[in-house]
């Protein structure tokens, strides 16, 4: 059933509907998990959720962004608040038009002048639109509308400007007249006498909304007696969002903490439920190849890097904000960008500071007597499959990942041709490349060695690499080899790589220029702000 068609029945079937508001994509689905069959699109919360006021100060265009993630997110129908249609009778045609592509099921257009005000502002001092210029512009939405059953509804603003009720009778045969698909009559009294009048000397002409806002405490039953169709319940998740929100605000303010406030709110995995992140996980599971489905990611972040000063004072380096984020957050980005999910942290130097949602975490409590080959080797004991590994301290392209992930190999390893770090690092992550002179002339090529020092070499390993699921069981044998040899807590993943070479293991490449920073002092944060 069309969306559209779902809330012609609401209008045209006996008995009450009820709509609920709701102002963005995320409270949209929650009134449709708490069973609602319809949703109202409030004009006015859409403009308090953007920050602005209920005088058409958010642009047509802007709702419209608005409302199209709303119905993506849900399935029930929604019917907006239009306002005056944004404009002339030209304007709410083309609304129409917008609407019905982003599979909106109706709107309610009000009989005021634009901009408008919102009627509980002053409301008899607000001037009503010329009944007939009105209705010339249901005629014309009418007549614009493709899909049958697109609902347009008459909002009667009488009662609300102070005019009596013969004008709002009046004003309701004429919109009728003009094919408005149902009136919906609006009262600001504390109590439902004038729209109960209003329904009797009506009677059944078309269907009538009602919204309760000021009459709440009338009784739903006396609704349903009187014969009205819709209820709108018209800005109650927001009104509900602000009350919660300045209570957690001054909750964590006044505890400069987290803790009580944690308490007191849905869980992160409330909010991934509500994104839709399980379909997801299913879709790529569908989609992904299968080679990155399979890739476990292991990214080494247990190091304190006090050659970063007083930064690193109460956090890693790997948390060391650059350009408004910490270094292992852009990293993970990069990450989940090529649809790699299953992620491991190793933590050790203030690894409460590194708190990220959807990973698992591995803790080296001896990082400060040991280096990153022994982090490595925590983290492998619950890995079977093909592994990505990285440094946390490091940033690289998004084609960078993704030229790795597509290269075939048991152990392949990232090489930058074009290393600025050679003058100032005296030892350990250069390499020799088979078959180089200069520059490669043919890609990939095989690792010949990893220097001892900065002197004659073709590149620097940038401290990412990646596995087979025989090349994991090659990087652990290679790590009981440096444990045999006492040599596992000083060894890095150069050390690494070179003691896989020393056991005659081929190791491919994938050659890079540039395209990442190591973030080993202060000045590379710099650098480091240029990566999203």
């Amino acid at each position: 059933m069309r969306k559209s068609t779902a809330l012609r029945r609401m209008l045209e079937r006996p008995g009450v509907d009820f709509l609920l508001e709701a102002h963005n994509g995320i409270s949209a689905r929650i009134a449709e998990e708490a069973g609602f069959q319809g949703l109202w699109a409030s004009g006015l919360t859409i403009s308090a959720s953007l920050g602005v006021r209920d005088n058409n100060e958010a642009s047509w265009t802007q709702v419209l962004e608005v409302v199209e993630f709303m119905s993506d997110a849900t399935t029930v129908p929604i019917l907006l608040d239009g306002d005056t249609g944004y404009g002339n009778f030209n304007n709410a045609r083309r609304l129409i038009r917008k609407l019905e592509q982003r599979n909106i099921a109706g709107v309610c257009i009000e009989d005021k002048v634009f901009p408008k005000t919102n009627s509980f502002l002053g409301g008899e001092r607000q001037p009503l639109a010329d009944p007939e210029e009105f209705a010339g512009k249901i005629k014309a939405a009418k007549d614009g509308q493709t899909d049958p059953d697109f609902c347009v509804v008459a909002r009667l603003e009488a009662l609300i400007a102070g005019w009596p009720m013969e004008e709002a009778l009046r004003r309701g045969e004429i919109y009728h007249a003009a094919g408005a698909d149902a009136v919906l009559i609006h009262s600001k009294l504390a109590n439902a006498s004038q729209v109960l009048e209003f329904k009797r000397r009506w009677g059944d002409r078309c269907p009538v909304v009602i919204v309760p806002t000021k009459y709440y405490a009338t009784p739903t039953s006396v609704f349903e007696e009187a014969g009205f169709r819709v209820v709108i319940w018209a800005n109650h998740l927001l009104r509900s969002a602000v009350a919660a929100m300045e209570k957690t605000a001054l909750r964590i303010r006044e505890d400069r903490s987290l803790f009580h406030a944690e308490d007191a709110i849905v869980p992160v995995s409330r909010v991934f439920e509500l994104q839709g992140a399980e379909e997801l996980a299913r879709a790529e599971k569908r989609y992904l190849p299968e080679r990155r489905q399979g890739y476990r990611v292991v990214l080494l972040a247990a190091g304190h890097g006090p050659e970063l000063g007083t930064l690193t004072d109460d956090r890693p380096k790997c948390m060391v904000e650059a350009g408004g984020k910490p270094i292992l957050a852009k990293q993970l980005e990069v990450i989940r960008a090529a649809g790699l999910r299953d992620i491991t942290i190793v933590r050790g130097y203030r690894k409460e500071r590194v708190d990220f949602d959807q990973v698992r975490y591995v803790d080296n409590d001896d990082h400060a007597t040991t280096q990153s080959a022994r982090s490595l080797q925590l983290a492998l004991e619950g890995i079977d499959g093909p592994v990505v590994v990285a440094y946390g301290d490091i940033l690289y392209r998004r084609y960078v990942l993704s030229a790795l992930l597509e290269e075939a190999g048991d152990l392949v390893v990232v090489v930058d041709l074009d290393s600025r770090d050679r003058a100032r690092k005296p030892r350990g992550d250069y390499v020799l490349l088979s078959g180089a002179r200069g520059l490669p002339d043919e890609e990939p090529l095989a690792l010949a060695g990893v220097a001892e020092t900065g002197g004659p070499c073709h590149g620097e390993l940038i401290g990412l690499l990646k596995t087979s699921l025989e090349g994991t069981q090659i990087l652990r044998a290679a790590l009981d080899a440096l444990e045999r040899q006492d040599r596992l807590p000083r060894a890095n993943l150069s050390d690494l790589v070179r003691q896989v070479l020393a056991t005659g293991c081929p190791v491919r490449t994938v050659s890079i220029q540039g395209s990442w920073v190591d973030v080993n002092r202060a000045a590379d944060l710099a650098d480091a702000s240029g990566y999203a």
